[in-house]
C-alpha cells in the first residue's frame, strides 16, 4: 500500500458531505498476558515469560498479604481517598535548594510511606498530605473505576486497581522527586529515601516484560493493562528515567550502585530494541506505533472500549523524540526515525478546528493543523472509538460524552517534527 495522506484529502474526508460517515469496525480489547498464549510459543521462548508471570503473582501476593497482616486485629483503618485527577504534589522543576526544604522532605517521607511492598506507587495521589497509616491502602480509589468498571482491567477488584503503575507519570515521578531530595540532603541524611529509590528501581527492573518495555500496571492486573504500554508516554517516562540513571544525568544518581546503573542501561537497551521490533510495517514500509501492543506478537491491541487497535500519532511522536535523544543510534534506529517522521508529516490534517456547540464540541472547518489520535493502518485514515466499542470514520458521529472527553485530535507531533529538523541534519538517511 502506498502511504499517502494529503492535507486537503484528509480534511475533505471528514468535512465533505459527499462522503457519508460510517461505522467501520468494532473494537475488541486485549484480554491480558495469559499462560495459554505463552504455551503456544516455541519451547525455548516460554521460560522467561513463565518466570515473569510467576514473579508477578508472587509480588501481588506480597502486596495483599502485607495489607492483610497490617489490618489483622484492626476494627477500623483509614479508607483511601476517591480521586481521578492527575497529581501535581511532586514538582520536578523547582530550584535545587527547594528540595532541601521541610516541604520537600515531608513529601519525600510521604512518598516512602506509600511505596507498595512490590516497590511501586499508585497514581493520582496527593503526596503533600499525611503519611500512610498502618492498614491504609497504598493507592487512592479511582472514581472512574467505580462508575465505568467495564473500562478497567479487573472490574471485580476495583479496590486493587493500579497498586503499582507507570500510568499518569506514577512511579517515575516519585523516583525523580526522591533523587532530587537525596541530592539536596547529601549521603548522611538520606538513607530512607535512598533505600526507597533503589527499591523502586528494582520494581521497574522486575516489571520489564521479557520482550522489553513495560505493562501499564505491575504486578499484572489482567486485561489490556498487561500490554506493552506506550499510551500516555508510560514507556517513554520509564525508559527515560532509566537512561538518566545509567548515565547519572545531572549528577542526581551518583548514589546508585554500579550494578543498578548497569541493570538500568540493559533495560534501556531492551526498550530500544522493542521500539524497533514493534514499529508497524505496511507492505514492508515502517509507519508508527499503537497505544499498546501485545507483548508476545508485538501487534497493536485495543484497550478501553473507545481505544481501538490502531496507529497512534501522539504516542508515536514521543517515542521518536525519545529515540532521537539516545546516543550511539544504530542504522536501524536512524531509519526508524526517518520513516516514522515521514509518516507523521504525511498524516497532518489542515483546515480543521474544534468548535463548542452547546454542551459538547464538534469538528468543523478551520485554520488549524492537527493530527488524529488514531489512524487505521490499512486505510491510513483517522478513526474514532466509542464506549459501545464501535469504530467510526467521523468524530462527529461518536457520542457527545466521548467526543468531549478524549483527545481525538492534538498537536503533539508538531514538537517531534521541530526536533527532527535539527536531528536530521546530523543523521543522513
Amino acid at each position: 500500500m502506498k502511504i499517502r495522506a494529503t492535507v486537503l484529502g484528509l480534511a475533505w474526508l471528514f468535512l465533505s458531505v459527499a462522503a457519508p460517515a460510517a461505522v467501520v469496525g468494532r473494537s475488541e480489547r486485549y484480554n491480558g498476558l495469559k499462560p495459554a498464549a505463552i504455551a503456544l510459543l516455541p519451547e525455548e521462548q516460554r521460560l522467561p515469560w513463565q518466570a515473569y508471570l510467576t514473579l508477578s503473582a508472587e509480588a501481588h501476593k506480597k502486596d495483599v498479604d502485607t495489607l492483610e497482616t497490617e489490618r489483622r486485629g484492626q476494627k477500623q483503618f483509614p479508607e483511601p481517598e476517591n480521586d481521578s485527577a492527575h497529581d501535581h504534589s511532586m514538582p520536578l522543576d523547582r530550584p535545587p535548594a527547594w528540595y532541601g526544604s521541610d516541604e520537600a522532605r515531608h513529601i519525600a517521607n510521604v512518598i516512602v510511606s506509600f511505596q507498595t511492598p512490590a516497590g511501586g506507587w499508585g497514581k493520582n495521589q496527593d503526596f503533600s498530605k499525611d503519611l500512610r497509616q498502618k492498614g491504609q491502602m497504598w493507592v487512592v480509589f479511582e472514581k472512574t473505576a467505580r462508575s465505568q468498571p467495564l473500562d478497567y482491567p479487573n472490574p471485580a477488584a476495583v479496590h486493587w486497581h493500579y497498586v503499582g503503575t507507570i500510568d499518569n507519570d506514577a512511579t517515575t515521578t516519585q523516583l525523580r522527586f526522591l533523587a532530587k531530595v537525596i541530592a539536596a540532603a547529601g549521603p548522611s541524611d538520606s538513607a530512607a529515601w535512598r533505600g526507597s529509590f533503589l527499591k523502586g528501581l528494582s520494581y521497574l527492573f522486575a516489571a520489564e516484560l521479557p520482550c522489553g518495555g513495560w505493562p501499564q500496571i505491575w504486578p499484572l492486573e489482567g486485561g489490556y493493562a498487561d500490554a506493552l504500554t506506550f499510551n500516555d508516554n508510560a514507556f517513554v517516562n520509564t525508559a527515560g528515567l532509566l537512561a538518566d540513571v545509567a548515565s547519572d544525568a545531572n549528577g542526581f544518581y551518583a548514589f546508585v550502585p554500579a550494578k543498578a546503573k548497569a541493570d538500568a542501561a540493559a533495560a534501556v537497551k531492551r526498550a530500544r530494541a522493542v521500539i524497533l521490533a514493534s514499529q508497524v510495517r505496511v507492505q514492508g514500509k515502517r509507519t508508527i506505533w499503537g497505544q499498546q501492543h501485545d507483548p508476545l506478537t508485538l501487534k497493536p491491541v485495543a484497550a478501553r472500549n473507545f481505544e481501538p487497535a490502531m496507529l497512534s500519532a501522539s504516542e508515536s511522536a514521543e517515542l521518536l523524540v525519545f529515540l532521537m535523544s539516545q546516543p550511539d543510534l544504530s542504522k536501524d534506529e536512524v531509519a526508524a526515525i526517518h520513516d516514522g517522521m515521514a509518516w507523521l508529516k504525511s498524516a497532518a490534517i489542515s483546515g480543521i478546528a474544534w468548535q463548542t456547540q452547546g454542551d459538547s464540541r464538534v469538528l468543523v472547518k478551520g485554520t488549524g493543523t492537527m493530527w488524529a489520535r488514531f489512524y487505521d493502518p490499512v486505510t491510513m485514515k483517522p478513526v474514532f472509538g466509542d464506549r459501545d466499542k464501535t469504530i467510526h470514520d467521523d468524530v462527529n458521529e461518536i457520542s457527545a460524552e466521548r467526543r468531549q472527553g478524549y483527545s481525538w485530535y492534538n498537536t503533539a507531533p508538531a514538537k517531534a517534527l521541530k526536533r527532527y529538523e535539527s536531528w536530521a541534519r546530523e543523521h543522513a538517511k
